[in-house]
């Protein structure tokens, strides 16, 4: 087991890869009450294409099949997990994105029994064609009520515009006909394929003793047997900026428009530590640029362009990176022309100066600093970010080392017209734009 120390943070990671290809890290923080694990696979929405364990030829699987195979994981022959949780004093649960799915539980009591039930759930699938079946209509009425949603189909328009062929632009849970395919069989499958220990990560954070807990981990573990760890074959289509919808927009019952803005990164993104460095870079130009300490924030807002639903990200994940901004508006092409204006002159923005990048930098440590207060913030951004040997630990130095010539030539390689897209939402009734 290795042991690194946070000096700056007060901080000390343990970690260790067991011998089946399990990555464990363990964050104990005596100061809590509470233990926090999260057991993530590295399989979410968009690896829909790829070629099964012990099999030669490329398979798709239905869309929103990772989304579905984490509902039925927690249903065992013996009854809902849940219930054993809860019996346990614990609080479980789980989520999917576009790159993993992670099963969770925190604790006060009965740590150690709790860890042994997540561990131990997720490495037994149970799945047959009733309870299938069964859990098509709970999730089709899940996928329905997101279809309803004003903002997540904002978010999914841009995603259309931007990732035409590749399925980032699929909803996570995919659709009611999607899922209507979906067998025990596929789930099997899928399983098999991505929950291999070599493809997931266990991140505890809270209250425990170290070395007893990777006992714990190690002895649970050396009760299984897995097959040999093989590398995943994952396919994903080329996209070309070409491919780029420069526009869209849709009509929804919503009393005031919507509008969003998506810059998508072309070309292979780094990786290992260098990825955390440009996605701090990305973050500081975007809250430079549209943050609230911005004169371009504060002039939106009073000219009623903006109101307190503006929002920007940046996000960069497995196969994909691209930067947002969108938010309910007036005057939805307005808030379009504007945006991209602020995005495309970026470089030679007056909002990238010492003095502002020094205050946007002490604003961004200070929030590094209050979410580590937090044992579910620091295990979901810690399971969530693949960054190699780097980790959410490392982020205040990070941001400290940070130029403001960095900024500027990211802002300079980026912002390009021909990556940009913009996708509204209109009151039905109106014209579009």
């Amino acid at each position: 087991m290795e042991k690194k120390e946070y000096e700056q943070l007060n901080e000390t990671i343990y970690t260790e890869t067991l011998s089946n290809g399990l990555s464990v890290t363990l964050l104990p923080k005596d100061e809590f009450h509470k233990t926090y694990g999260l057991f993530t696979t590295k399989y979410g929405s968009i690896d829909n294409q790829f070629i099964p364990r012990d099999g030669k030829q490329l398979t798709r699987v239905p869309d929103g099949i990772a989304h579905f195979l984490e509902h039925k994981m927690f249903e065992k022959k013996d009854g809902d997990i849940f219930n054993v949780f809860g019996k346990l004093g614990a609080s479980a649960n789980a989520f999917t994105s576009f790159t993993q799915t992670s099963y969770l539980f925190s604790s006060t009591t009965n740590v150690n029994e709790n860890m042994e039930t997540l561990l131990d759930f997720v490495q037994e699938p149970y799945f047959t064609k009733e309870t299938v079946d069964k859990e098509k209509g709970i999730i089709g009425q899940e996928i329905q009520m997101y279809e309803d949603e004003p903002d997540w189909r904002l978010f999914f328009g841009i995603l259309g515009n931007m990732y035409p062929k590749h399925p980032l632009h699929i909803d996570i849970a995919g659709t009611v006909d999607s899922i209507a395919d979906i067998t025990a069989e596929l789930l099997y499958e899928s399983y098999n394929t991505f929950y291999h220990p070599s493809n997931m990560n266990l991140f505890v954070v809270g209250k425990m003793d170290p070395e007893k807990m990777m006992d714990l981990i190690k002895s649970n573990q050396a009760k299984k047997s897995f097959s040999e760890s093989t590398e995943i074959q994952r396919y994903f289509p080329e996209e070309t900026i070409g491919d780029i919808k420069p526009f869209d927009s849709i009509k929804m019952s919503v009393k005031r428009p919507k509008s969003i803005i998506g810059v998508k990164g072309i070309g292979k993104a780094p990786e290992g530590k260098a990825a955390l460095v440009y996605k701090t870079i990305m973050d500081l130009l975007m809250t430079l640029l549209v943050g609230p300490t911005s004169d371009n924030y504060l002039k939106l807002y009073d000219s009623g362009v903006i109101d307190d639903s503006f929002s920007y990200d940046f996000s960069l994940e497995r196969t994909f990176h691209f930067a947002d901004v969108g938010g309910d508006t007036k005057d939805p092409e307005a808030f379009s022309t504007v945006i991209k204006e602020i995005l495309l002159t970026a470089k030679m923005s007056p909002e990238l100066n010492e003095e502002h990048l020094i205050l946007v930098k002490k604003r961004k440590i200070g929030q590094v600093l209050q979410s580590l207060n937090s044992l579910e913030f620091i295990a979901n951004q810690y399971s969530q970010q693949n960054y190699g040997e780097a980790t959410l630990l490392d982020l205040v130095p990070i941001i400290e080392s940070i130029t403001l010539n960095q900024i500027k030539h990211a802002a300079e390689e980026f912002m390009q017209e021909s990556h940009m897209s913009v996708f509204h939402i209109l009151p039905k009734g109106e014209d579009n734009v």
